[in-house]
């Protein structure tokens, strides 16, 4: 049973994953779907009831019918790298991969039907309220009226973007921005946009989620500092305990979100509390693994390697 990685070749974080399942014995084959048509051979066969699929990589065939888990970590789009692209191959191309590897019994980490809702900011508060996260308040708004309302309620409010960085390889990224209530919100009726309470924190926390396995890490944060992403703190990660009520939460969000993994952003208040931000369903953590030593890629390999069908559990562990 071989397990499914379909993801770049740049890929480090994969690479690490790739290196924990060869140490237990697991065969593995990774694929960036850009690669194909043109170096990946790719064979369904329906008839009299029955399905079988090949795809042969770098001399590596795998059946569809030993096919032990897929992971999507960061795959290119399908066809990209072909010696002629179009959007008529790459749609032609994602058709025949995917509707192979749905037409199996596989487990997903995660699945991309739960993967792309999972990616929508809206949804995720909404799924952070239902499963008894505590969320900052919230506008998206194309109404500068109701924008400038908000700011003058909460007075301290940031900016940012729902979707993260434009694709591709853009100059500028927008980074989470503190603004107040006398602010030009004009600009609101250009595009949709999203506001925040600003959360005064000491701390920013990712929690990394590996089935029911959670990961936390601390960092903390300088006086007055709105994205975490940016600058230097001079401070490094470091492992943190997970209140019982955080793990409880995380599970039922799981659960409704259906994923098997996911990386939660939260900020700490000067109270303790931990606010929820966002919650990426491909979210890197690589570099958590680096600073705290938390192995996170030995838990993807496991699950990854695991031929039980998913199943909600009920106890955590961390």
């Amino acid at each position: 049973m071989t397990v499914l990685i379909l993801t770049s070749n740049e890929d480090v974080t994969a690479d690490m994953v790739v290196a924990k399942l060869h140490e237990m014995g697991t065969p593995v084959v990774r694929l960036d779907p850009a690669d194909l048509p043109d170096k990946v051979v790719l064979s369904a066969h329906y008839a009299h009831g029955d399905f079988n699929g090949h795809l042969s990589v770098n001399g590596q065939v795998l059946s569809m019918g030993g096919l032990r888990s897929v992971w999507v970590r960061r795959p290119g789009e399908p066809a990209a790298h072909a010696t002629n692209p179009s959007p008529w191959l790459a749609a032609e191309t994602r058709q025949a991969l995917f509707g192979m590897l749905f037409s199996t019994s596989t487990r997903w980490m995660n699945h991309p039907r739960n993967a792309d809702r999972a990616r929508l900011k809206p949804w995720q508060l909404k799924m952070a309220h239902l499963s008894g996260f505590t969320v900052p308040p919230t506008v998206f708004t194309t109404a500068p009226r109701l924008a400038r309302q908000f700011a003058e309620e909460h007075q301290d409010v940031v900016v940012k973007s729902a979707s993260g960085p434009p694709p591709g390889d853009p100059g500028l990224a927008l980074p989470t921005t503190l603004i107040g209530p006398d602010a030009d919100f004009s600009t609101v009726a250009a595009g949709p946009t999203l506001l925040q309470r600003y959360i005064r924190k000491r701390a920013d926390i990712r929690l990394t989620c590996v089935g029911t396995r959670l990961f936390a890490a601390r960092k903390t944060a300088e006086p007055g500092q709105v994205d975490g992403r940016y600058g230097d703190t001079e401070h490094a990660w470091e492992t943190v305990p997970v209140p019982e009520r955080i793990g409880r939460s995380v599970l039922e969000y799981l659960v409704l979100a259906g994923l098997a993994y996911a990386a939660f952003d939260f900020a700490e208040d000067e109270d303790g509390v931990w606010w929820f931000l966002e919650c990426n369903q491909g979210g890197q953590f690589g570099f958590i693994e680096l600073e705290t030593g938390q192995p996170v890629s030995e838990a993807v390999a496991l699950w990854l390697s695991q031929c039980t069908a998913a199943s909600r559990v009920p106890e955590l562990h961390w």
